[in-house]
């Protein structure tokens, strides 16, 4: 059965991103496999993004069974390892600033005003540092390599 939008100013072969919150609750009621196999992939692309927010507002309207709770865990899965990725590449920054600082991670820690254990928890991802405290790493580092005259 080929999907099919009534009242709608799009077409179901039109990017799911395109798709209108009443499209999106159409494919999710009535679609097939490939039609929610797209929406998967556009929220694995942006898990935060519109295809996601519609998707979530259209499952609070209707609750197709068994595709609800896929899709709720594809935004679950989605997101978490998103945050994972997010987390690595934070890591990554903060190991990239400590090594150009050219200081050892106990006075870069120092510099920074915490301590060598928790600096390694930022070099190893379990801990996210706060925005301030990674511009704070940011200035150390650059004022280390490049001090004032």
């Amino acid at each position: 059965m080929t999907l099919v939008f009534r009242n709608i100013d799009a077409s179901p072969t039109d990017p799911v991103e395109s798709w209108p919150t009443e499209a999106v609750i159409t494919a999710l009621e009535r679609g097939s496999l490939s039609d929610w196999h797209r929406l998967g992939e556009a929220i694995r692309t942006d898990p935060w993004g519109p295809v996601a927010r519609r998707v979530e507002t259209a499952l609070t309207c209707v609750h197709p069974y068994g595709v609800d709770v896929a899709m709720r865990r594809i935004l679950s899965d989605a997101r978490a390892a998103r945050d994972l990725a997010e987390r690595e590449a934070v890591a990554a920054e903060v190991a990239q600033i400590v090594r150009a600082s050219g200081l050892s991670k106990s006075e870069f820690a120092s510099r920074i005003g915490t301590s060598a254990s928790r600096l390694s928890t930022y070099l190893s991802g379990s801990v996210t540092p706060s925005a301030s405290l990674l511009l704070r790493m940011r200035t150390v580092s650059q004022r280390a390599t490049n001090p004032p005259e």
